[in-house]
């Protein structure tokens, strides 16, 4: 295909998409884009529950990848929607994700496939992989996070201290929780608690009011990001707002349901699996150390530290994305 290599692929659409029936009342939606013949590949959106974007799809060559795109559970076109307070969160966990990532595989008839996403993506997709290596051919990650409980201090209260009037503001928000907001040691009393605790409420007024602080504070951490269009969390529609907020702090406050550094510490289980982590030296909301950690416990990864890059990456990130892809749908 004709373009330069720094540029995304034009825009495609899915030719086959469904809702899986991945148990427990839940329908997964997914979409599947590309060359049916091509390399299989599967986007692990953000978040959690940021939902698939179909801007994704550009990263991909339409002539060699077959990609497929799915919304987690209770985001984007998936059913019940978290904005939704009858919306029951005990089968949103990360095991429960990545069991619906390996019923999509089976259904699709893929025996391995390419792991692309970043930011909370990049965790579901390390869980992913050590549980089965076997079914992974190469992993790429923009802007790399393990959602150890360290990091989720340092994105909640951590980075307060470089913007303390967002912060105050962020913590004010939940008067209820223990002492400084702390997040490990004070347990159900902190603060992301607090806030998933709001987003159960049944009182309409009190989640709306839960949702505008957490997106103001995540907001606040990406202002001195360069970006485009409206800001990137309360920028979102109202419904999608609610169901991020609801199931990121859901996430959040558990620990994501794993064991503190274990994606570090196991990840000698992706010897072998080709992996590219790419990260902005001034990611704010998820510091480099992270990565750097993860590339030098897993063997084959490579690491490309993007200056002057932050979470959201920027034109140097998008390249070194494209390059990576496009490497690896010749193998």
């Amino acid at each position: 295909m004709d373009r330069e290599p720094h540029e995304k692929y034009p825009p495609i659409e899915p030719y086959d998409q469904g809702m899986l029936d991945v148990g427990d009342g839940n329908l997964v939606h997914w979409e599947v884009c590309g060359n049916p013949d091509g390399k299989p590949a599967l986007v692990v959106h953000g978040g959690p529950g940021s939902g698939c974007g179909a801007h994704t799809r550009q990263y991909f060559d339409p002539d060699r990848y077959r990609v497929v795109l799915f919304d987690q559970r209770g985001c984007g076109r998936s059913t019940p929607h978290a904005s939704d307070p009858a919306a029951d969160m005990r089968h949103n966990t990360t095991a429960h994700l990545i069991a619906d990532m390996e019923r999509l595989r089976v259904r699709l008839g893929i025996e391995k496939w390419l792991l692309y996403g970043g930011s909370w993506g990049s965790t579901l997709i390390l869980a992913y992989a050590e549980e089965h290596p076997e079914r992974v051919s190469e992993i790429v990650i923009p802007a790399v996070t393990t959602t150890r409980r360290s990091e989720i201090d340092w994105l909640y209260r951590g980075v307060g201290k470089i913007f303390p009037e967002a912060w105050d503001l962020f913590r004010a928000g939940v008067p209820e929780a223990a002492g400084d907001g702390g997040l490990v040691a004070a347990g159900d009393g902190g603060l992301v608690a607090a806030y998933a605790r709001r987003m159960e409420s049944p009182d309409a007024a009190v989640r709306a009011k839960a949702t505008a602080d957490w997106c103001a504070w995540e907001d606040a951490v990406l202002s001195q990001e360069t970006y485009s269009g409206p800001p990137p969390y309360s920028g979102r529609p109202g419904r999608a707002q609610q169901a991020l907020v609801r199931i990121c702090s859901h996430y959040f406050s558990h620990g994501a349901w794993l064991e503190e550094g274990q994606l570090i510490r196991n990840a000698g289980r992706l010897a072998g699996i080709p992996g590219v982590l790419v990260h902005g030296r001034f990611d704010l909301g998820g510091p480099l150390i992270t990565a750097w950690e993860l590339a030098k416990a897993w063997p084959d990864a490579e690491l490309t530290v993007i200056d002057g890059a932050g979470h959201l990456g920027g034109p140097a990130t998008t390249r070194a994305v494209l390059e990576a892809l496009d490497r690896f749908a010749a193998r």
